[in-house]
């Protein structure tokens, strides 16, 4: 990989670790999950040849710090720590912004908060629950996940919030191996110790919030919603259909399912490239 240009960005209650490479227009990668800017290792010397590409950890990930540890957390507070990545990487023009999972809610706020410094946003399986006909019972997985991180621990929180993310009916069907590559098998450590936040404040966070469908209706002609091509059924995967059917825009499929970015980094890195270039 390209070394990075590396620095620090203060941000209101957290200090934000982000990455710099490459030359041209700015590409903002608002990573999901718990991956942090690692996440992009695979797509960001080939996107830097094209952009300026600039990564980060989002606040309380990896080597972004929050000023209080147990602070609550909010997308309004992350699309706005996407908004200062924007005013000092690309002051004087709009820029172009990715964002995966919980990082494309972040990336869907900013385009409704701030539509004059994004010219296109692509979002990956952003899963805004509340949008669907069903968001009720998907309040009580919420719920029932947060239960049970706090009575039972981590990983039987992570089962039963797997489970609710499963496709209708995928109890016994084995999964195909995925051998994941080399740098994303050695970020495994740094993904754990990033899960309990997640479920514990990101997830909680991140899926009761509900976008203004009218103003994404307004700015459609901006916004690229994405999904994985193995993700039709699954939880992840249904908001973005719903919201591309009510906005009457196309639905992009990426290769793999939800975590296509990092099984499928090639490909997934040349789709986004074309879908920024469209």
């Amino acid at each position: 990989m390209t070394d990075p240009t590396i620095g620090n960005l203060r941000v209101n209650g957290a200090t934000l670790h982000y990455e710099v490479r490459g030359r041209g227009p700015l590409l903002l990668l608002i990573p999901g999950g718990t991956g942090g800017a690692a996440s992009f290792d695979g797509v960001v010397d080939d996107l830097a040849a094209a952009y300026t590409v600039a990564t980060y950890d989002p606040r309380g990930m990896s080597r972004s710090t929050l000023d209080d540890p147990e602070a609550e957390q909010h997308v309004a507070e992350h699309a706005d720590d996407a908004f200062r990545m924007l005013e000092l990487l690309s002051p004087g023009a709009p820029a172009r912004v990715f964002g995966a999972s919980s990082g494309a809610i972040a990336a869907l706020h900013l385009l409704t908060a701030h539509p004059e410094r994004v010219e296109r946003v692509v979002v990956h399986e952003p899963p805004v629950v509340e949008v669907l006909p069903d968001a009720a019972e998907h309040r009580v997985l919420i719920a029932r996940v947060q239960e049970t991180f706090r009575t039972q621990g981590l990983m039987p929180a992570m089962a039963v919030f797997a489970a609710g993310l499963k496709k209708d009916g995928d109890t016994t069907e084995p999964k195909a191996e995925v051998k994941l590559p080399p740098q994303a098998a050695a970020r495994a450590e740094q993904t754990m110790a990033n899960l309990p936040y997640f479920v514990g404040r990101i997830v909680p966070g991140f899926m009761s919030y509900a976008p203004d469908i009218h103003r994404l209706a307004a700015l459609s002609d901006r916004l690229v919603l994405a999904c994985g091509q193995d993700s039709p059924g699954e939880l992840s995967y249904r908001p973005a259909a719903f919201l591309a059917e009510r906005l009457g825009t196309e639905l992009l499929h990426f290769p793999g399912g939800h975590t296509g970015l990092t099984t499928h980094p090639a490909e997934f890195g040349e789709l986004l490239h074309r879908a920024f270039r469209a």
